[in-house]
């Protein structure tokens, strides 16, 4: 059972110890995943996972491969517990929008 005090992300890192898992793409559709541009506004991507590495080099394929151009990492594998429970209100907004073309953006005072 996946809940909020355990997560899929977790559950890959303790079945594969040695795995370097980082955990990415909870808020999009598989066509935005590989193509952000698809998007009229830059849009955020968040990843997680203990390995700082493997998250490094996972951002720079993300980046230098697919175009991503904000990624925000939210640290440990544990963050995955959060990514993952997004998807209820992902699918509020699937459902009023009637499109899944769309995405979160983050937006911070600098």
């Amino acid at each position: 059972l996946v809940c909020n005090t355990e997560s899929l992300g977790e559950q890959i890192q303790e079945q594969f110890p040695n795995a370097k898992v980082v955990k990415a793409f909870n808020t999009l559709t598989a066509e935005l995943m590989v193509n952000p541009g698809n998007l009229p506004e830059d849009h955020d991507l968040f990843i997680c996972g203990n390995d700082k590495a493997a998250k490094d080099r996972f951002t720079t394929f993300l980046t230098n491969e697919l175009g991503w151009k904000s990624i925000i990492d939210l640290g440990g594998i544990a963050s995955a517990r959060g990514m993952e429970m997004i998807l209820p209100l992902w699918i509020n907004l699937y459902m009023n929008f009637q499109s899944a073309n769309f995405n979160f953006k983050i937006v911070r005072q600098t």
